[in-house]
């Protein structure tokens, strides 16, 4: 149980960064610094998604 409900928090943050970076690049006064590290961080998050789905999917 504690594997899921930390992937549906991480699946959770994963949304709020896509909704931060769209939201982001509506505006075309932003910094593309921070465009940069939005998207690094949310693929960082889908990279721990999918590690912790393949590790549970062996247990």
């Amino acid at each position: 149980m504690a594997i899921h409900s930390h992937l549906v928090e991480l699946e959770r943050k994963h949304r709020a960064l896509e909704d931060e970076l769209n939201e982001a690049l509506a505006h075309p006064s932003t910094d593309d610094l921070k465009v940069a590290e939005l998207k690094r961080r949310k693929l960082q998050l889908k990279d721990e998604i999918e590690r912790l789905r393949q590790d549970a999917s062996i247990h």
